[in-house]
């Protein structure tokens, strides 16, 4: 397994400044020995239903926080993400008439990249929140202070996260009729409902007469859920990486699906080289800045076999610049015959601060990104393949617009991210109702 550790000659970015390494080796140690939080086996069932989604044949929802934390690993928190991104899924099931792939950024996203490493506030200067993997969020020297050992507390909240997806999943709880009776709530509630209302109808009518048919498969009643993070930091995802018994090939055992983000995919960098290692379908977050020889490189270097499944490109260009940057790289990817999926993530590049300090997002512009991201795909023949945000199921006051409309005066009142801004559960049902008709309208 020495291959495995080929990373550590090179520049990782974005990594703590740990005090003591003997106390990381220690923690790296324990994590070594404890079960795999998923199997081989998931990951390769993943797998092929991205391949599918590469072949044109499905559709991507991925999403959840954009930092979980250790507070938030509860039965409430689990159950309202799950709840509203089956009721996305749903809706886009119906709408784009192929299977939707649900892969939840939950079991495992404690850490975030930060533009710088401190933060300064009246004068004092701390080490910037890297996400309850890694530090504390109140800002005091003992919280902020690296601490190895909240790895571990990653880990054991990363198990108790997906032993509540399992049970919700697989329980009865994701039971298609009661996924659309919630819609039909929403849809009755919501202000901008009856633009939505003939969708719903339509899906209503769908599953009645599915049921006046005495149809009732198993899939109505469970749903395959994946878990996903940003696998940012390096000691925690080598130390949960095994070698498959099937196989005797190595898989980051922490998530099914792990990415790299914009920060961190140098092709040079260790992040790059230890991806290239495991076994599990993986992501790369490609910015405005990336040129289509950049993303063949990644392609080169992390699925030389051109394996269809393995690599995802989740574009995060932001609503003003997706028209004009992703046409080339697609063009160029599609050309050179790689069998990539395509997601788009229309948080990140859409993030400004308002006059009373928060940062914040307008659902405006993330519907535009993706409007854009539908656009260039069906100009160039190619497929949408799916949608990745940070959302929650509560009702935060987080990002602005919506039906029920959020406006910047209201971001105090429940403004409860640890990072980066999240739609609430009624701006994601809408985001999903306009992708819906976006895939309508071909």
């Amino acid at each position: 397994m020495s291959n495995l550790d080929s990373w550590r000659t090179m520049t990782a970015a974005q990594q703590p400044d740990w005090p003591d390494r003997s106390e990381l080796e220690k923690v790296v140690a324990e994590l070594g020995g404890l079960p795999p939080l998923v199997f081989a086996g998931e990951c390769d069932q993943l797998k092929d239903q991205l391949a599918a989604v590469a072949r044109g044949e499905a559709f991507v929802l991925q999403g959840g926080d954009c930092a979980e934390t250790f507070a938030g690993a509860t039965a409430d928190n689990v159950r309202n993400k799950l709840k509203t991104l089956l009721q996305m899924a749903i809706v886009l099931t119906y709408a784009a008439k192929v299977p939707v792939v649900k892969i939840g950024r939950v079991a495992g996203q404690f850490a975030k990249p930060r533009s710088k490493g401190t933060e300064l506030r009246d004068g004092v200067e701390l080490p910037a929140y890297r996400g309850d993997m890694v530090n504390g969020f109140e800002f005091t020297p003992e919280s902020r202070r690296p601490d190895p050992w909240r790895l571990l507390r990653a880990y054991h909240s990363s198990a108790v996260t997906l032993n509540l997806a399992r049970a919700f999943t697989k329980g009865g709880y994701a039971d298609l009729r009661q996924v659309h009776a919630w819609n039909q709530d929403f849809v009755a509630e919501s202000p901008a409902g009856r633009r939505y209302e003939q969708l719903a109808r339509e899906i209503d009518q769908a599953l009645a007469f599915m049921r006046a048919c005495g149809a009732d498969p198993e899939e109505f009643h469970t749903v395959e859920f994946y878990s996903s993070h940003e696998a940012l930091i390096l000691d925690y995802d080598r130390a949960l990486t095994r070698v498959d018994s099937r196989t005797g090939l190595p898989y980051d055992v922490s998530a099914h699906m792990v990415w790299i983000g914009e920060r961190t995919r140098q092709l040079d960098g260790a992040h790059v080289e230890f991806f290239s290692r495991i076994r599990n379908p993986i992501g790369v977050k490609l910015g405005p800045t990336t040129s289509p020889e950049e993303a063949l490189a990644l392609i080169d270097k992390l699925n030389p076999d051109n394996e269809a499944g393995r690599l995802t490109f989740i574009t995060r260009m932001g609503a003003s610049k997706i028209r004009q940057h992703l046409p080339t790289l697609v063009e160029k990817v599609t050309a050179s015959g790689a069998k990539v999926a395509w997601i788009c993530d229309p948080m990140h590049g859409n993030t400004w601060e308002a006059p009373s300090g928060h940062k914040t997002r307008r659902l405006d512009d993330v519907l535009d990104e993706v409007a854009g991201f539908f656009e260039v795909h069906r100009a160039l023949g190619t497929h949408p393949g799916g949608i990745h945000i940070e959302f929650t199921g509560d009702d935060v006051t987080e990002c602005v617009g919506g039906g029920q409309e959020i406006v910047e005066g209201d971001l105090a009142l429940r403004y409860e991210t640890a990072c980066d801004p999240r739609l609430n559960r009624g701006q994601s049902l809408d985001l999903a109702f306009r992708v819906a008709e976006l895939y309508r309208s071909v």
